[in-house]
């Protein structure tokens, strides 16, 4: 299972609007932002041996983690990245897709609560 935002979905640049929604850079650099304000780090990950990693490692305070897959409002991972995403979960870690900015609080919150 895989956060989808803030509800659980089953799955086995530049900032700007784009028809009034945010791109997806603007969006991962208002989740940066909130992790620092909350005392934690938004590591980004990156592996030209291994794609399909999400776009970041959440790190808070308490030891509290999760990966997170950063999209444009509306837009899916690709199917690489579920398998990856799917992986990480079966694992037992917290995987998220954020796809707007407004969700950003309550992924935080659930976080914390994990």
């Amino acid at each position: 299972m895989v956060w989808w935002g803030c509800a659980m979905v089953d799955v086995c640049g530049q900032g700007g609007r784009i028809g009034g929604n945010m791109r997806e850079n603007r969006i991962e650099q208002q989740l940066c932002h909130a992790v620092r304000r909350q005392g934690g780090i938004a590591l980004k990950l990156a592996s030209p041996s291994y794609a399909g990693l999400p776009d970041r490692l959440v790190l808070l305070p308490g030891g509290h983690m999760a990966f997170v897959e950063v999209k444009a409002p509306g837009r899916k991972p690709r199917a690489l990245q579920y398998t990856r995403l799917e992986h990480l979960a079966r694992l037992g870690f917290r995987v998220y897709v954020l796809d707007e900015s407004g969700k950003i609080g309550g992924m935080i919150r659930d976080i914390q609560a994990s």
